[in-house]
């Protein structure tokens, strides 16, 4: 394959022959020379291409390039007299590959809004911004499955069918091969495909429980769903989750690797994505270089949820929710504490059980769970994860008062009665750690193709 212009442009111009392929960007003229700014995706940055009058198509080609049309340049890598450019290219030849009517192109020299863009999400990756948001969530998705394997963790693919609610929210999609006339029968679902009632996964933890219990240490990444008709800027219908579990782990262990996990992708981007923070530090969020170098270098605040409330309880602030003991925090809730009492990352732990789900471990005093979430500045909760009820009959219990048919979950139960342990892991929003890294305020501009209430494009 041939260089990208990433690689190109880390050369030394030392005037050796290359060839440069992808989208011009920018053309304009000037008395026998054309500028071209090429770029192909691989950096933020393009690379300026110098074409003179005596090649043969500069009349009827190379002076008529346009935004958006696609390349095949030959040239000369050479020092640049320019400035903010080491190197560029001297054309010796020029093809069209693919034209681009400038009189329809969408994408034209100039900045277009993000809900624009999202109506032609086709097409948005070719900017700046979202091309940037794709090589960070690139970055980041690389980095997850490195920390995960120098640690040990085995990856495992949970299914994206299912029979299992997770969360016990009933807000799964379900899937079905019926005829919709037969979906109005009763129980149709016994002549449906897998001879049950199935759904999208709202997450694969019950599955990677699985797992721990043979393995030890194993992760999974992948797509989730949830049927919540919320069509706000903090949810989508699918996103991704990566979602660690843990034998012979118990709720400090778990908030242990949460935090590094965070504080290693950090500053991975931070490393290895800076062009691209820049952009989103210039024009997107101002002060996100500060905002990341301190939650990477700091360590997290830790409280739990009665704390978190007693906090909350004295602050001068008139939230939109009440504040009381038993509550699920909001958003508002969440930001003032990590944003404006901390001014880093907070993990809050010990939530009420009332407002946590089945499985996660009751505390001695009967009221609260092992429960965690990590709170980020500017997103609210990033992760959210527990200890898991590894005691069958509290389990049982558990799920009894949740309403549950334990008969479905009878293999999960099976996972306490065999060779059961203290095990704990989390789910990270993949979707929500991208905003959080980038400072994009909307969750759909950071997913290549949204799906929410009514927009299913692509």
């Amino acid at each position: 394959m041939k260089p990208t212009i990433k690689e190109l442009l880390q050369l030394e111009p030392f005037k050796q022959s290359v060839e440069v392929q992808g989208w011009v960007r920018t053309c304009r003229s000037s008395g026998n020379l054309c500028f071209i700014e090429v770029t192909d995706g691989s950096c933020l940055a393009g690379i300026q291409v110098v074409a003179e009058s005596v090649l043969e198509n500069y009349t009827t080609i190379v002076k008529q390039l346009a935004t958006g049309v696609s390349v095949l340049v030959g040239g000369i890598l050479v020092p640049s007299p320019a400035k903010g450019q080491a190197v560029e290219v001297q054309a010796e030849s020029i093809t069209l590959v693919g034209d681009a009517d400038p009189a329809v192109y969408p994408l034209q020299k100039k900045r277009h809004s993000f809900e624009f863009l999202r109506s032609i999400s086709h097409l948005r990756p070719r900017t700046n911004a979202l091309g940037a948001v794709m090589r960070i969530r690139s970055a980041l998705s690389f980095a997850v499955h490195r920390f995960f394997n120098e640690r040990g963790f085995f990856q495992i693919h949970t299914p994206i069918i299912t029979t299992s609610d997770c969360e016990g929210a009933g807000e799964m999609f379900t899937v079905t091969a019926l005829d919709p006339e037969k979906l109005q029968q009763q129980n149709p679902f016994v002549d449906d495909f897998f001879g049950q009632r199935a759904g999208l996964t709202v997450s694969g933890q019950l599955q990677a429980e699985i797992y721990a219990h043979s393995h030890g240490r194993v992760y999974t990444f992948g797509p989730t769903f949830r049927a919540e008709n919320s069509n706000t800027s903090r949810h989508l219908a699918e996103f991704w989750m990566v979602e660690p579990e843990m034998a012979f782990c118990d709720l400090s262990c778990n908030a242990a690797v949460a935090e590094e996990l965070i504080g290693e992708l950090l500053t991975t981007v931070l490393d290895e994505c800076s062009d691209d923070l820049a952009l989103f530090d210039t024009f997107v969020s101002k002060g996100l270089f500060e905002k990341l170098e301190r939650a990477a270098d700091r360590s997290f605040i830790r409280m739990t949820y009665t704390e978190a409330i007693g906090e909350l309880k004295k602050a001068r602030k008139d939230f939109a929710f009440p504040v009381n003991w038993g509550i699920d925090l909001q958003a508002e809730h969440e930001r003032f504490l990590c944003e404006e009492l901390a001014g880093r990352p907070v993990i809050v732990t010990n939530y009420p059980k009332a407002i946590k789900p089945f499985y996660m471990r009751l505390d001695d005093d009967g009221k609260t769970v092992a429960a965690m979430d990590i709170l980020v500045p500017g997103i609210g909760e990033l992760i959210g994860g527990s200890q898991r009820e590894e005691r069958l009959q509290i389990l049982q219990k558990r799920m009894e008062e949740a309403g549950l048919a334990q008969e479905e979950y009878d293999w999960y139960l099976d996972l306490r009665r065999f060779g059961s342990v203290p095990h704990a892991g989390f789910g990270l929003g993949f979707e929500r750690l991208v905003q959080f890294v980038t400072g994009m305020t909307n969750i759909r501009d950071v997913i290549p193709f949204p799906r929410t209430p009514g927009t299913a494009f692509c």
